[in-house]
């Protein structure tokens, strides 16, 4: 067979297996051979990996782009939203699908699953489809495929809506909120939804915090004047995270549905997933780059840049949690690790400094601080720094919560492995022994945010090459490939287990 491209001498990395001195083959797009020795006729694209590593494209499953900030949504002039969407995204978005895939192609990602957003006003959400896809049209680096927020689950949208999102716009999962004023649903409606979730096939995703009693907090601490950003952690101490967690779970058992619990930040949530595992039921688990390598110290910097690190769930004061976050990748609690790339510039009005403007005081308030971190480009690099070259896992588990199992969760059956028939979606890094590591500066990454939280951290490797269907797009610290070369992507259902059908009463659906 002639190949366009051959990667020759890599040390080859799958969820399950590494092999030396491999060779990848590469047809239209897809990889066709893997193996030693494989022939190169002239004309044929070579890229010699020089014996480094080479893992599949990372596949960012919790990616926000164009999109309302979910915390602070209830605080814009709701007028000019149109279906999640607003029409001077410069205002209150920093990352579009322009910058931000471009982001992620340099920190090893190839995919990205980013979320279109139902308003509660919203009466359908086939309008807030399409918008998202307008948004996304010709204007992404990398591949990609959305999720839908679902925050008015009407009748109409559960029943008939839902069966045409899965079969007409090929997205098969939905992201619910248990807090946030103007996105979370009761516990009667994350039911609803997980009712047709259910017999569809759909993997429901779950922010789980409890609302009330972060509210009750929030509403005490000003009354104590303890509203700097530092404070945005005090208000939602673990057990916030946790009783929503057991929660979430408690209905997703009663229903006998699949559901990932998003972005956990501590060991006691982390121990009602296990546990939850542990009876076989269907629960799987996500967590993010900045549970695992910051701390909230973080939140306590001078002169209020302890906003660049407010994020929710917040990050964790006890490096117990972080320890708890470490060890549930290792053993397998958690399925996933995404970015949650959710960024606001500091510098900017309606940025992180807008938690300056309100209240009259010198530390502003925590409560309108924009929720989120910039981390689409520094996840893949991190977790291989931090994790495989740390010696904290092994090089199949980095494959398996960065590239596998996202896109076996989320139906993507052409990504996320380097093997026959899937898409050369690849990442070649640099040969360990000639690399030079380097502390990290917001100036090298190449999103659009005025700050990254990982400022600072040292790197020991990062990708060399990202190649996406067979077309180098970053090489050498540069971005090669062209806006507009991703494409949509439409999802099957999930390829992870599913119900059971067991009930716990004689009721069923």
């Amino acid at each position: 067979m002639n190949f366009d491209l051959v990667i020759r001498n890599g040390t080859v990395v799958t969820a399950s297996d590494i092999w030396e001195s491999c060779d990848i083959g590469i047809k239209d797009g897809i990889i066709v051979a893997v193996g030693p020795r494989l022939p190169a006729t002239a004309g044929v694209q070579v890229i010699d990996a020089e014996g480094a590593f080479i893992t599949p494209g990372g596949v960012d499953c919790h990616v926000h782009l164009s999109q309302v900030y979910e915390a602070a949504v209830d605080e814009i002039d709701r007028s000019v939203i149109t279906n999640g969407v607003i029409p001077d995204l410069e205002n209150y978005v920093s990352d579009t699908y322009d910058t931000g895939t471009r982001s992620a192609v340099a920190g090893g990602t190839t995919t990205v699953v980013t979320f279109a957003s139902q308003m509660k006003k919203d009466e359908s959400i086939i309008p807030v489809i399409e918008d998202y896809h307008k948004l996304a049209k010709d204007q992404s680096y990398c591949d990609y495929a959305f999720h839908v927020i679902i925050t008015n689950p009407t009748p109409q949208i559960v029943e008939e809506e839902f069966p045409r999102m899965v079969d007409e716009y090929g997205i098969t999962s939905v992201k619910l909120y248990m807090t946030y004023k103007p996105m979370r649903l009761r516990d009667y409606q994350i039911l609803d939804v997980m009712y047709s979730a259910r017999k569809l096939g759909i993997t429901t995703m779950v922010h789980a915090e409890n609302t009330d009693i972060i509210d009750w907090m929030t509403r005490h601490l000003e009354e104590k004047l303890m509203t700097q950003p530092y404070h945005h952690g005090t208000s939602r101490p673990p057990i916030v995270e946790a009783e929503a967690t057991n929660r979430a779970i408690c209905l997703a058992e009663l229903m006998d549905t699949p559901i990932l619990l998003v972005h956990i930040s501590g060991g006691p949530a982390t121990k009602h997933i296990r546990d939850a595992q542990t009876r076989l039921l269907p629960i799987y688990g996500e967590t993010c780059p900045q549970y695992m390598f910051l701390l909230a110290d973080s939140m306590r910097k001078g002169d209020f840049e302890g906003a660049k690190c407010v994020c929710s769930p917040p990050i964790r004061e006890d490096k117990s949690d972080q320890d708890a976050i470490w060890t549930g990748i290792k053993n397998g609690t958690f399925t996933i690790v995404s970015s949650d790339h959710a960024p606001s510039k500091y510098e900017h009005p309606h940025g992180k400094k807008r938690g300056l403007q309100h209240g009259n005081l010198p530390h502003g308030k925590f409560r309108f601080i924009p929720n989120g971190l910039p981390g689409v480009e520094t996840r893949v690099p991190l977790l291989f720094s931090g994790g495989v070259l740390s010696g904290r896992i092994s090089p199949q588990k980095f494959v398996e919560v960065t590239s596998t199992n996202p896109a076996k969760l989320y139906g993507l059956k052409k990504k996320g492995c380097i093997g026959p028939g899937f898409d050369a979606d690849i990442v070649i890094w640099y040969p360990q022994a000639t690399f030079q590591p380097f502390n990290l500066t917001n100036e090298m990454l190449h999103h659009a945010i005025d700050y990254t939280p990982f400022e600072g951290i040292e790197f020991k490797n990062w990708p060399r090459y990202t190649i996406i269907r067979g077309k180098v797009v970053f090489s050498h610290g540069e971005v090669v490939g062209e806006m507009g070369y991703g494409q949509f992507i439409l999802r099957e259902k999930s390829l992870l287990p599913g119900p059971r059908d067991v009930w716990l009463s004689e009721w069923s659906p």
